[in-house]
């Protein structure tokens, strides 16, 4: 059991102080409730000087986002139903069996019971809510909509899970195709090929040109293997490092959106996350700059959000968005999207026409992820049978022409 400082509000609005004990937080605060006391803050006694000092450790814990979906979902539900923010997330923290996700459950309700916002109690807990649910939860907060946004988040996550489901499936035969060929080209080079090449020894140089390269690789890769595997993790730890650098991202994003077929989908996908979140905001109340500023850090790429902070500034000098978005130039726009965008303007549906656009979009993305499959598989598969067909074709030369050899 512990004891429990309280400062609470009754039912006449007049505030109480004291303490209580109890066996947990959400015990405590259940107590405060049946003498029908609203807590204005709550401390566990002889932790309040560690409190600050734990939070250094929050942003590194992950709570599954089946979890966070759900927690999302049903505080929406709850607030819809008029029970109060606090009231709503010590229910949560209390029905949640997994332990992470009550640990933090409940210090987000503490942060509240605290004083503190929604968002920022969120925002310690950066592993779980992202700075794009944080911010969408700050504009309800600031709008006076919470739970309109906390029901528009779910069902943006939900479509987004649908989408990455959707884009890691079309590339996961190529991905793993890709692993055959590598894990059967070092098999026959370091396994088969050296006890292969066993029986033209005594053939020296007199053997093709074709079977001598095929066997000196072998032998470099058999012999000096520690050291090619060596070079490839330098090289792997160098690339990361290059590209948790702002220059290095850039130029890989640039390489990326200037690629042939992959490029677009890139942009795409980008598209269909910006306008969908956009959408979202708008439908929920949020200023349009304010959903600009949102939705930009959703579309995952910088070279793609840097198109979007010039039209943002545009807006903020009184410019539509539509022409402030064509004149941002950059690869995320096509013209007519920028058109419909314009139109839907005029007529002050752009909410639900950025939705549609997300949608539609969405639809393209799937076609073009079918073509660059469908386009991917024989390429693969021919460079595949190419490369081992010719360490094949190297080591049964000697065999067609053996009797040469012997004469």
């Amino acid at each position: 059991m512990s004891n429990f400082a309280y400062t609470a509000v009754n039912t006449h609005g007049e505030r109480t102080s004291g303490t209580i004990v109890a066996a947990s937080r959400t015990a405590a605060m259940d107590q405060l409730a049946t003498r029908n006391l609203t807590p204005v803050s709550l401390q566990e006694q002889g932790i309040a000087k560690t409190r600050k000092a734990d939070s250094a450790d929050e942003s590194g814990q992950r709570v599954p986002q089946t979890y966070v979906e759900a927690f999302t979902r049903d505080l929406a539900n709850l607030l819809s139903a008029g029970i109060p923010l606090s009231k709503a997330l010590n229910i949560l923290a209390r029905e949640v069996r997994h332990p992470g996700a009550r640990a933090q459950w409940s210090a987000i309700h503490d942060d509240v019971v605290g004083g503190e916002s929604l968002a920022d109690a969120m925002s310690k807990w950066r592993r779980s809510f992202s700075p794009v649910h944080v911010a969408m939860v700050r504009a309800g907060e600031t709008g006076g909509f919470l739970e309109t946004v906390l029901a528009q988040i779910t069902e943006f996550r939900e479509k987004e899970r649908d989408l990455k489901s959707r884009a890691l499936g079309a590339i996961a035969y190529p991905a793993v195709l890709a692993v055959i060929s590598t894990g059967v080209l070092i098999f026959l080079m370091t396994y088969f090929i050296p006890r292969f090449s066993n029986i033209f020894d005594s053939f020296g140089p007199a053997l093709p040109k074709l079977t001598l390269a095929v066997i000196a690789v072998s032998n470099i890769m058999s012999t000096y293997w520690p050291v090619i595997l060596l070079v490839l993790v330098v090289m792997i730890l160098l690339a990361r490092r290059a590209l948790n650098t702002d220059n290095g991202r850039l130029m890989f994003e640039a390489a990326l959106l200037k690629s042939p077929g992959v490029g677009t989908v890139i942009s795409r996908f980008a598209l269909v996350r910006f306008c969908r979140m956009l959408g979202t905001l708008l439908e929920a109340g949020v200023p349009l700059v304010a959903s600009l500023k949102v939705a930009r850090e959703a579309i995952g790429n910088q070279i793609l959000c840097d198109t979007v902070k010039k039209a943002i500034e545009q807006v903020q000098r009184g410019s539509p968005l539509a022409k402030s978005l064509m004149s941002a130039g950059g690869a995320l726009f096509p013209p007519s999207a920028t058109e419909m965008i314009s139109v839907a303007e005029e007529s002050g549906r752009l909410d639900k026409e950025l939705t549609r656009l997300a949608n539609s979009y969405q639809a393209d993305l799937d076609r073009r992820l079918r073509i660059l499959v469908t386009l991917a598989e024989p390429v693969l598969l021919f460079i595949m049978a190419g490369v081992v067909g010719t360490v094949v074709i190297g080591m049964m030369l000697p065999i067609f022409t053996l009797q040469d050899y012997i004469q």
